[in-house]
This record gives structure tokens, sequence and C-alpha cells, in this order.
């Protein structure tokens, strides 16, 4: 392999320097966030007061309230006593802590308690309860108007003025009506959706009785117990959904007529302004097609198709419609099409305009914020600066010109005002923890909330780097390196290196601490030399980065990891004997794939969660990368780990929690079974009642047994 270029990005975080008296050491509890004070300091609760210009947050037990025109003015409005001596009638709330709550008017929140929705006016100190629901409601969306759409069991339910109205009465197991579908993939993230004026709810119904039941065993009772998921696998029999709409006048459902075929995917939904019309984006089961469909929402019918999309790899629809202020009929679509994820302007009859690109150019938009007052404007997130900043803009709808907002390198969210004339800035970057600012839509900077330069700055931490190489090919990838406290140029340092590298995570980014979390500064404070890099099939760098990893999973990603690592042993202050990975979930099977292919590289190594066979992965996420077995029978042998199991030459200790309904304990037992017929020894651990995300005292626990396995076998 040729050299590899260094690019050095002048970010750095001087976390070593002599200005700071720093003798404090990290611990474990700390890298699991128990320590509050080592956190940026963030305004919590941050919301804009209705109909108003005035911004609410909590903070030392109580609500405080800002205006724009008034920076030296804080008022307390509401304390947690206020809330503690609350009660409906003769019965007291009870709060222990104020609840988290929403500005309907001026001088009045809404907030849920139990099963209540409560209005308080915060002048007249009058509680009223708006709503009254069951408990044991999950799944709960609420309408313009207040009334409540819940899910009980696989049920959907609405409470209207504390009256219950059913919605759906299935007693089939496998029929689940008003929840996430499709494995909350595609941008879905509920399965309820209010119509504009809450007039009518839309829901997803979900026919899985043809997916087998997949067993996730309990071992806390005195007989083991079984709970079944459905969990439909890559190339297996797939899940029927269906959009029902429930009109709250008629007390009657529909289901929209999305076509013949069943096997597809429905994602997108979105009313129109008026409810005459839903809007669907219709995927097919291969995932390189979509249409968007407009349909009749008083009778299910099929209207027309409005646009359709295509690709050789897969399409994924994440962002629904977006409608103009002024013009009911245009809407604004998101699409990588053109190779960068931008907003395009379409009419919902179809025909395109003249100009239908909003944004143009090698960069990504993120998000949608909103609209200007005037509706001319259209506020987003994007990465046009740099692929590892977020920063906000505007951009015109007639002019098409972009004006970027936020100033200082980093990370940027906003939170707008009500008018869309202010948004309250919260950034950090690598060379501060937290930044709250208040801007006009111009830019313009109001003043400073709040500025939390270095929470960490009585810790000896080491210095941290972003920086670029490039692969074989030329093509740059991002990293992040994090050198040992108290680095000594003389002294060669062993590797701790972490990985990811699947799709929708970006892990190197111009934030606090450069992305990196308590623990990696932990490993670096306990001297290791501690590395990441983001690998092509990662975001924010474009479709045709992202989508080359296309029936390959592990094949280009490792490539790009084995650049990072000839990165690392460039350096004097690198033992290349003494280098231990380690990743979770997608980072599992890419920790698992680097120790089996690349035999005495990496000398430790944990594998958390891993991939191990992607035949057992789940349909949605699997056949969109990989297609399905019978379609790519090579991609799926040549990313099997358990052909490579007859490789393993290091010490590699697999972890998983026994009832992770992600990536299913299947994967670690098969390969630990293979490792024996092999004759390889692997070391193994399970949490028993863990799912894909250790927490708690079981993540205590995990963070310890990793660096307690890479120490042991890496120091000297």
């Amino acid at each position: 392999m040729k050299r590899l270029s260094f690019i050095l990005l002048g970010i750095l975080i001087l976390m070593a320097s002599s200005l700071w008296a720093q003798d404090k050491v990290l611990t474990f509890e700390d890298a699991i966030y128990q320590n509050r004070n080592i956190l940026p300091k963030r305004l919590s609760s941050l919301s804009w007061q209705s109909n108003s210009q005035n911004f609410s947050y909590k903070e030392n037990g109580k609500i405080v309230l800002r205006s724009i025109s008034d920076q030296a003015k804080a008022d307390t409005i509401l304390s947690l006593a206020d809330f503690a001596d609350l009660a409906l009638g003769e019965d007291s709330l009870k709060l222990s802590r104020i609840p988290g709550f929403s500005w309907t008017e001026k001088n009045e929140i809404t907030f849920n308690h139990e099963n209540m929705l409560l209005k308080f006016n915060t002048k007249t100190k009058v509680l009223e309860k708006l709503n009254t629901w069951e408990e044991g409601a999950e799944n709960s969306q609420f309408s313009v108007n207040n009334d409540l759409a819940y899910t009980l069991g696989n049920n959907l339910f609405i409470a209207k003025q504390s009256e219950k109205i059913t919605v759906t009465n299935d007693s089939v197991n496998g029929i689940v009506n008003g929840q996430s579908v499709h494995r909350s993939e595609f941008g879905i993230t509920n399965g309820i959706f209010w119509s504009p004026k809450g007039n009518a709810l839309a829901f997803y119904r979900n026919d899985q009785t043809m997916v087998k039941d997949y067993p996730l065993v309990d071992i806390t009772a005195r007989e083991a117990e079984v709970n079944n998921i459905k969990y439909p696998m890559a190339g297996m029999k797939n899940e029927v959904v269906k959009l029902g709409i429930f009109n709250l006048n008629t007390q009657e459902t529909l289901f929209v007529q999305t076509g013949d075929s069943v096997d597809h995917y429905l994602t997108s939904i979105t009313w129109g302004p008026e409810e005459k019309y839903i809007y669907i984006t219709v995927l097919n089961r291969d995932q390189n097609h979509i249409w968007l469909n407009k349909y009749n929402a008083e009778d299910g019918s099929f209207v027309h198709t409005i646009l359709e999309e295509e690709a050789t790899t897969w399409v994924e629809p994440e962002f629904p419609m977006y409608f103009l202020k002024d013009k009911k009929d245009e809407f604004i679509w998101f699409s990588e099409r053109n190779g960068w994820m931008h907003m395009y302007i379409y009419k919902t009859n179809g025909q395109p305009l003249e100009e239908v690109a909003l944004t143009q150019g090698e960069w990504m938009v993120n998000e949608f914020l909103g609209f200007d007052e005037s509706g001319k404007n259209v506020f987003f997130s994007s990465t046009k600066e740099s692929p590892i900043q977020k920063h906000i803009y505007s951009v015109n709808i007639k002019s098409k010109k972009v004006k970027k907002l936020t100033k200082e390198h980093g990370t940027h969210n906003a939170v707008f005002s009500p008018n869309m004339q202010f948004f309250i800035d919260s950034y950090s970057s690598t060379d501060v923890a937290k930044v709250y600012t208040l801007r006009n839509t111009k830019g313009k900077e109001v003043y400073e909330l709040l500025r939390d330069e270095n929470p960490l700055k009585d810790y000896s931490l080491g210095e941290t780097t972003l920086g670029i190489i490039e692969n074989e090919e030329g093509i740059e990838l991002h990293y992040r390196m994090i050198k040992p406290a108290n680095f000594d140029t003389a002294v060669e340092y062993p590797v701790f290196y972490y990985v990811y590298g699947g799709p929708h995570a970006q892990l190197v980014t111009d934030s606090w601490m450069g992305g990196s979390n308590i623990f990696m500064q932990l490993m670096a404070q306990k001297g290791y030399v501690v590395f990441t890099l983001d690998n092509r099939g990662t975001p924010n760098r474009g479709f045709a980065f992202e989508t080359a990893i296309h029936r390959k999973l592990g094949k280009y990603e490792m490539e790009d990891q084995l650049a990072g690592v000839d990165f690392l042993l460039e350096q004097d202050f690198v033992d290349g004997d003494r280098m231990g990975i380690q990743g979770w979930s997608y980072g599992g099977f890419m920790t698992t794939n680097l120790m089996l292919s690349n035999p005495g590289l990496f000398k430790a190594g944990v594998a958390g969660g891993p991939v191990i066979d992607w035949q057992y992965y789940e349909i949605m996420y699997g056949e969109r990368y990989m297609d399905t077995p019978e379609q790519n029978p090579e991609g799926y042998k040549n990313a099997n780990l358990l052909e490579k199991a007859n490789q393993l030459e290091d010490h590699l200790l697999i972890i998983h929690g026994a009832i992770d309904p992600t990536v299913v304990w299947q994967h670690s037992l098969a390969f630990v079974q293979k490792a024996i017929k092999e004759k390889k020894q692997v070391d193994y651990f399970v949490y028993p009642r863990s799912e894909h995300n250790v927490r708690g005292i079981d993540r205590a626990h995990l963070l310890e047994k990793m660096y307690l396995y890479i120490d042991g076998h890496l120091k000297k």
C-alpha cells in the first residue's frame, strides 16, 4: 500500500495544556455518565412561549422565562414548589419534579401526569384537566385538539375528552395496529398519524401472522419462559402492512388502496394540508424503486403517482413531504438522486416546476427546519461547510440563494421561535463543550445564553486530533486520534482501535471531544492511543461513498480501516505489536472480520452484539444492503464470519445480550459453535437480561470488562 498522506485539519483539542491544573482521573462510573459534573452544561427543556417572543428552560428546580429584547432579565415563573402543591379537587398530584411541558398560550402550559393531560395557567395558577385515558397506554400521539391516540396491546384507541373510542378490535395474535412497522427503518418512528385539523387518524395495520415466531428467553423465572417476537430474516416471508384511516365524525375505518402487491414497504406518510388527500411512498421489496402516490383520504382510492425514483443500489425514503405555506399544491421533497441529499420542489399533480432543485452541490441537506413567516425562505441544516460539521442555513425558494446563519465551526442545532424570526443556536465543537446563542434568522447574534468551555479542565487528558488520510484509491477518510495523557514522544504506546463502520453512523465530527465519549478518553488516560475512522458506507459523504458497500458488506469497510491501521503503524509513538480493537453491533461484525481476516494484526479484540451471518439479520436493513441470500449468494458467503472462524489466532472476546431483539443471540452462539468445531479458542460473555444496548449496572460491568480484557492482553 502506498504511503498515506496525513492532512491535519487544524482542529486540535489541547486538553493537556499547562494553563490548566489537570490532575483528576476518569473512572468507569464517569464513562457511563453518572458524574454529571463532567458533562457539558445544557439548557433543559428549552422551548419558546406561544404567541410571544419569550423562551423558557428549566434551571435549578425552576422554570426560567427569558425575553429576546432584554438580555439581563430572567424571570422565574414557576418553581418546583408550585408543582408540588398542585391538586385536582382534594387530590394532590404529588409531583416531585417539574414535568415535561408544552406552551399552548402565552401563560398556559400543558403536561402529562399519570393518565391525564393537564393545563396550567402560570399567572392564575389554575389547573384544569383536558383529557384522561386508561393506564398502560403506549405509543401516544396527541392531535391539535388534544385528543389522544394510543395503543393497548395490539389495538388502537382514542381518548376524546376522556371518552374512550375503539378504533381497532383485532384479536388475532400477530395483527398489530398503531405501532411502528418495518422494524423502524425508512425514518419510521411511530404508527399513528393525525390529520392537520384532527378530524381523522391514519395508522399502520401490520399483519405479522406469516412471520415465524423468534424466541427470546427470560431466565429470571424458575422455569425459564419464552418471549416470542416477530423477526423476519433476509429472504424470508415479510410482514404485510396497510394504512388505515379512521374518521372521527363517522367513527368508521377505511384502508388505503396501495395496490395488489403486498410485498412492499409504506413510508413517508404525509397528510395534505386540507385533509382531503394522504400521500404514501411505496417502496418495493428490493428497495430500489419508489412511487410517491396520492390517495383520496375520503375513500382510500388511488389518485396518481406524483414521482418515481430508482437506483441500482437502493432508494431510502426517510422524510415526509413538506408543503409550502402559500401554495398548498406544492411541496419539498428530499432525494439523493443526483448523488447528494437535496431538496426539490414538486407539485401534487405530478408535474415538476421548471426549476425543481431547491438546493444543489456536493454536500448534504440533513434536516428541514421550517419556513419563515412569509413562506418564501426555507431553513435547514447541512454539511455544506464540511462533512464533519453541521450548520444552519436558509434558502430562498425563488432565487435558490443559500445563506449560512451560524458562524463558529462545529455541530449546530436550532430551536426556532413560533414566528420563525429568531432561533436558539446550540452547538459544540472541538474548541468548546456547549454554547447557546440567541440569533435572528439573518444569522445575527442577539446575545449569548450559556457557554461551557470545558467541563473536563481539571482532568489529565490527552490531545485529540481530527485529520484525513487517503485509502489506496485516493478517497479521503476522516479519522480521530486521542493521544495518551502525559504523552511522551520517546515512548511507544499500545492502540485502542474503536470501530463501527456501518450505515447511518458518523463517529468523527467537529463536536466536543471530536465525537468521542468518556470511555475513549478514559482509555487514553490509561495510556492508549485511541483511534477511530469513518469508512466508506458511513453518511454525509455522498451517495457513491455510502453505497459502495452494496452487496459486499465488510469488504470496502475493512479496506478503509486497514488504511487507518497503516497510518497508525507509520507513527513513531505507536507500538504495532500491541494493538487492540473493539466495536459493537456493526462494529462487532467489523471487529470480528478484521481479526479473522488479518491474523496477528490485533492482539486482542472485543466484539459486542456482532452480526456474524447476514442471513440471520432482519429483512429490511439486511436486504437493503445485501439483497436476499438467493439474489446474492456470493456476497453473503464472503461476509459470513462462520466461514473464517478457522482463521482465529488472536484473543477475541465476544459479548452478547441474551434477549437482543436487533442482532439476535443466534449470531454469536453460531460462531462459538463453529469455533469449537474448528478447535479454536474464543472467549465469550453473556448479559442474560440485556437487549442490544447494554444499560445500567450491566453497562458499568461491561466497560470494565472490555478494559480489563484489552489491557490484560496488551500490557507488557
